[in-house]
């Protein structure tokens, strides 16, 4: 079982055999909750060992049968040499760097750190801090693709405070050997991803800098900054284990935020039940809405919806090849929407805005994964889903959304809250399969 504060233990990592496979840029994908539908069948195409295989497997989200079909795929890929065990444990150095990247940071485009075993802990012990709700949808799907594949087949995304900025002696000392060994020694793996990131991953196997980084780590606690459901399908099935074993931890990469400062982008709405002319007609009830002129580019909108943002909660609605800015929701209808006992800053919060007064009262639809679609980032595929409609009658509704604040979001977790769901998508991400954790090598 985990030790009391924050672990992150070494594990033997399982990789792709260089020799078995076309290349990494080839068979390693980004996280499976950011894979659209066109993403997907690109990966599928780009060879038979592709990752994606195994993270979304089958075309039916719930036929019974897909998370055994992956558990079966990971099993053979190991017996034919496709996937191989390191030879022993390690905690993996990884670094991604962006295209022009230099300094650390969101700005900078270089992020480093440790993926490893986190030691699974309550959310009330107040070690490892979700700052996002679930849905138990996902979750469970999480659940019974691990159960079935007995694997971590991605890490989730966390952050810690080291205390010094940009990496350097005043910096924690797990996050100074990190940078030791990323500028002094050679990698186990180097490859250039179809985005443009660099990715490189060392295996730390010394006794003395595991030591280090575990006295380094043990009084720390950490933030969830992607992959709630994929934690909370961890701890689901820890709960219904007879006894420890390596379900007592789930595979992670922590990044120290203040050497690496994380970059958070927007996660958009789309519905594709409600026609934008009547999503705009209904919200100029709770709203100032204001449509923007004809023939507006997305860049425009965006940066009408930035400035807007700067003054309190905004969005644009999409479709029906138009833009409407959303600003200034009624505080009295704002105030009835709210649940009690959430704090102020919960409360200003964009998404909470959107979920709890436009979505949940203004629309009056339901909040789940059924009705509202989620698009990470892209704009314009989000706008693109809106307007196909799903075979809607006068297609569907895209939100476009601001960024949520860095501060505000680590404030609320701080408190003891969650956001509402997909509020946050911290970046960049770390690439899925570039080092799995299956229970008989963690």
């Amino acid at each position: 079982m985990p030790g009391a504060g924050l672990v992150l233990a070494p594990f033997r990592g399982v990789r792709y055999a260089p020799q078995r496979v076309t290349g990494l840029a080839e068979v390693t994908s980004p996280p499976y909750d950011v894979i659209s539908a066109r993403a997907a069948e690109r990966l599928l195409g780009s060879g038979p060992h592709n990752v994606v295989r195994l993270i979304l497997p089958g075309d039916d989200p719930d036929g019974p049968g897909r998370y055994q079909a992956a558990g079966q795929l990971l099993r053979d890929w190991l017996a034919a040499g496709v996937l191989v065990p390191d030879p022993g444990p390690a905690l993996y150095v990884y670094e991604q760097r962006e295209p022009g990247g230099g300094g650390a940071g969101a700005g900078g485009g270089l992020q480093r750190g440790l993926i490893g075993a986190v030691g699974l802990t309550p959310p009330s012990a107040g070690i490892v801090l979700p700052h996002e709700d679930v849905v138990p949808g996902p979750v469970a799907g999480r659940r019974r693709l691990m159960e079935a594949t007995r694997a971590n087949l991605e890490p989730i995304f966390l952050l810690y405070q080291g205390g010094g900025a940009g990496g350097g002696e005043s910096s924690s000392r797990a996050t100074q050997l990190v940078n030791e060994v990323a500028e002094g020694r050679e990698p186990l793996l180097e490859v250039v991803t179809d985005d443009g990131i660099r990715h490189r991953l060392w295996a730390l196997t010394e006794p003395s800098e595991l030591a280090l980084v575990a006295a380094d780590l043990a009084p720390r606690q950490a933030l969830i900054a992607d992959g709630h459901h994929r934690y909370a399908a961890y701890r689901e099935l820890q709960a219904v284990q007879d006894g420890p074993g390596p379900w007592d931890y789930g595979l992670a990469l922590l990044v120290d935020s203040t050497a690496f400062p994380p970059r958070i982008d927007a996660i958009h709405r789309v519905i594709p039940g409600l026609p934008a002319a009547a999503a705009v007609e209904l919200a100029k009830s709770a709203f100032t809405v204001r449509p923007l002129p004809a023939g507006t580019g997305l860049a425009q909108a965006l940066a009408a919806l930035a400035d807007a943002g700067a003054h309190g909660p905004a969005f644009l609605v999409a479709g029906d090849g138009q833009f409407h800015l959303l600003t200034d929701p009624d505080p009295v209808q704002l105030d009835e929407a709210m649940p009690p006992g959430r704090s102020g800053r919960w409360r200003g919060l964009a998404t909470a805005v959107l979920h709890q007064l436009l979505i949940r009262s203004v629309w009056r639809l339901p909040d789940d994964e059924r009705t509202i679609r989620m698009v990470h980032h892209d704009a314009a595929a989000a706008i693109e889903a809106a307007e196909k409609g799903a075979g809607e009658a006068g297609g569907g509704t895209a939100v476009i959304c601001n960024p949520a604040p860095v501060a505000d979001v680590l404030a609320i977790a701080e408190g003891g809250e969650k956001v509402p769901r997909k509020s946050t998508s911290f970046g960049p991400k770390p690439r899925t399969g570039l080092v799995l954790r299956t229970f008989a090598h963690g």
